[in-house]
Order: C-alpha cells, then sequence, then structure tokens
C-alpha cells in the first residue's frame, strides 16, 4: 500500500516539475498545479478503496489461517476454576481433552480419595475399574442398580454390566418406587426387571418386597432415621453401578442418590423426600430434600462398616438431563464422558459433576443442575461427612499404556 502511495506521489511531483519547466518566469498554469476540487476526490477514493481491498485481504487470511489453526488443534477444554492438578490431562469417551487443572476438587494428593477414570464404557472397562478398586467383598453381594422406568429410560444395558455382575457373583437389588408407574408394586416390578433383561444375568431381589428396616442416621443435617427395603440387611457388601445423569428433582442422580432414595423403600423414599417432615413427596422445599438424601445415604454407609463394604461406580453415558425414573427421557446432547469408580461417593459424585462442567457440549445439564441446586448435595454430604468433595483422579486409559 505505501508503494501504492509512493507511485502517486511521485506522479504528481513530476506533473508539477514539468509544468514549471515550461516558462520558469511565470506561475505554472492552473492546468499544471497538483489536482484539485473533483480530481483530488477521486484520487483519494482510490487510495482509500486500495486501503480497503487491503485491509479485507489480511482480515480474509487471518480468518483462514484461524480456522486451519481450530480444525488441526486437538480440542482443549478449560473452565474458569482452577483445580490443584498441572500438566496433565484425561480424554472422554466422545474425544475431548480435559485438563485436570479444569477440574476444581481434583487434587493432586496422595491423600485425597482416588476416583479411578475409564474412557472406555465396554464391558472390559467396567471390569478393570472396578479392579482398579483393589476391593474385595465379604460375605452375600448384592449389586444395587436401577433397573429403570419403561418403555424407553437410559438404565445400564444388561449386556454392559453382566461380566461385572457374574466376576462378584452378585445379586441385583433394588427397591420399589413412591410415585407410581410400573416398578410400584413388587409384582410388576419384578416383570420389569425381566422385560429389561436383568433377570436372563443374575438373581434379582426387590429389597422391599416386605416393608423396611430403620438404619439410625448419626450426624444428619434432616433425618434422625432412615427407612430402607427390609432385605437389605441380607448382604454383607454391596457394589453400587449408577448411571450418571440429570434429575428432574436432584439436578443429577449418581452414587449418592443410588444409596439414598435408590436404597429407600417405598415409604422411606417419602421419608426422604419430604426431609424427614412427612406430607406430600411433590411439596418438599427443595434444599431439604437434598440434604436428606445426604443423611440417608450417609446411614447406609455406617452400616456397611463405614463404607468398608460398599464401593461405587458410575457410567456417564447417555447423558440426558432426566432420570432412569422417567420412562420418556430427553435424547441426550452431550457426548459420552466414562467410566469412573471411588470408594468414596461424594468423591466420585463430585468428579463426575466437574468432568460434566468441563465438557463443551453439556449446556443443558448444567442448566438442570443449577436449576435445582444440585449441587448442594454434595456440599452437605461432605459437612456431615459421607465423603471428600476432593478427589485425586487416576486415568486408568494412561495406566495401561
Amino acid at each position: 500500500m505505501k508503494k501504492k502511495t509512493a507511485v502517486i506521489f511521485m506522479i504528481l511531483t513530476m506533473a508539477g516539475s514539468l509544468a514549471g519547466c515550461g516558462n520558469s518566469s511565470t506561475a505554472p498554469s492552473q492546468s499544471a498545479e497538483a489536482p484539485t476540487g473533483n480530481a483530488r476526490t477521486e484520487q483519494e477514493n482510490s487510495i482509500q478503496e486500495d486501503k480497503t481491498a487491503e485491509a479485507e485481504k489480511m482480515a480474509q487470511e487471518d480468518k483462514t489461517a484461524q480456522a486451519e489453526k481450530t480444525a488441526q488443534a486437538v480440542q482443549t477444554v478449560q473452565v474458569s476454576q482452577a483445580g490443584n492438578v498441572t500438566g496433565a490431562s484425561v480424554t472422554t469417551n466422545g474425544g475431548t481433552e480435559i485438563l485436570l487443572s479444569s477440574l476444581p476438587y481434583a487434587a493432586d494428593s496422595a491423600d485425597a480419595p482416588a476416583v479411578y477414570y475409564s474412557s472406555a464404557i465396554t464391558p472390559e472397562a467396567l471390569v478393570n475399574t472396578y479392579d482398579a478398586l483393589g476391593w474385595t467383598p465379604t460375605g452375600k453381594v448384592a449389586v444395587k442398580l436401577s433397573t429403570g422406568e419403561p418403555p424407553a429410560s437410559n438404565y445400564l444395558a444388561p449386556e454392559l454390566i453382566r461380566d461385572l455382575v457374574q466376576k462378584v457373583n452378585g445379586t441385583i437389588v433394588e427397591c420399589n418406587t413412591a410415585y407410581g408407574g410400573s416398578r410400584s408394586s413388587t409384582a410388576a416390578h419384578y416383570q420389569v426387571a425381566k422385560d429389561h433383561g436383568f433377570t436372563g444375568i443374575a438373581d434379582v431381589q426387590i429389597l422391599d418386597e416386605n416393608g423396611s428396616m430403620t438404619l439410625p442416621v448419626n450426624g444428619g443435617t434432616r433425618l434422625t432415621e432412615n427407612l430402607v427395603g427390609a432385605a437389605f440387611g441380607d448382604y454383607g457388601s454391596y457394589l453400587v453401578l449408577s448411571h450418571f445423569k440429570g434429575h428432574a428433582m436432584a439436578g443429577f442422580g449418581g452414587a449418592i442418590k443410588n444409596i439414598s432414595i435408590g436404597f429407600g423403600s417405598s415409604e422411606g423414599k417419602t421419608h426422604i423426600h419430604t426431609g424427614g417432615k412427612g406430607g406430600s413427596m411433590w411439596g418438599a422445599d427443595q434444599d431439604s430434600f437434598l440434604e436428606a438424601m445426604g443423611d440417608a445415604g450417609k446411614s447406609v454407609s455406617d452400616y456397611l462398616g463405614n463404607g468398608e463394604r460398599i464401593v461405587y461406580i458410575n457410567v456417564m453415558n447417555r447423558l440426558s438431563v432426566d432420570c432412569d425414573c422417567d420412562g420418556n427421557p430427553s435424547e441426550p446432547d452431550m457426548h459420552d464422558i466414562g467410566i469412573l469408580a471411588s470408594a468414596d461417593p461424594v468423591a466420585l459424585d463430585q468428579a463426575c459433576i466437574d468432568l460434566v462442567y468441563a465438557a463443551p457440549d453439556s449446556g443443558a445439564l448444567k442448566q438442570r443442575i443449577e436449576s435445582r441446586n444440585g449441587i448442594h448435595t454434595l456440599e452437605n454430604a461432605a459437612a456431615i461427612g459421607l465423603g471428600s468433595r476432593n478427589y485425586r483422579l487416576v486415568d486408568l486409559d494412561k495406566a495401561e499404556h
């Protein structure tokens, strides 16, 4: 651009000099002077057009270069809060790379509870993630999961969990619902378990088919007792398999919800939903309900040797905003993340929350969690001693290489 301007200036200068040479004793004629009026305007416009064209060309080149850079770069996601781990990352099942430093509660400390992570969501990966826990169950083993509300909920597929359930020689256990539907009566619930393929891979027991048993709640925020299925005490150890997802009332559902609402008998579920106050389960104070879930979960953990006889696995696939208690859930609009396991249910759920918030396509699920104040479940659960929100993430993908 400078070169073009210089050329124009030289032409104008030469024109003025040639006009002066015609008669050095007189002033140059009007026609030989530098352009004025319309002529000057046309030249200025020409210069401006050149500048504009050059700027547009440079902008387009920058845009093209940026697009190529974006297309070639590995997608790396960061959030505003920084955790305590640097220089490492995990890759999700959907292919997103997430820096550990972007996980607010990840800690680079041997004292933090371990949360084991696998990006693969396969029967083999599920068994490997369980094995990483190094846990040896004692007595009769129960595998707690959701049998899923018909006709189209996102329960964990029997094909996915079969190898693990059979590895621990587990009995699949559930409790009846308190909201009606196809699992509110024992006979109908057993039929759903059969229809969904669970009776084809293991024995199944509805824990509250004969009523409830009471567990004391020590140090709870809302509850002093928790009502679980009457057969809860028949098992020596529990493996809790949870499908991590959103929830219409709790905001999200994972390990804590599975050992509270999930283990609750039909009447126990109502007790939790009302924050221990009784009455309609649909009209309770939201925070009381969230706090009661942590209280109930703590009673389960305390009963099982202060957490020694229970471990937890969360599968982060089919990440709908709706729970498996919804027979027609919203279709997930984010990619799968992976499988996580821990002996600490609070650390496990917190790690899942951190990964959801770090994922670039999790807007709908985050909105569901926040609209129900779902994080308060973790806040209360940690405060009453159910577990720790800080965790040490162990990437099994890298350990295999």
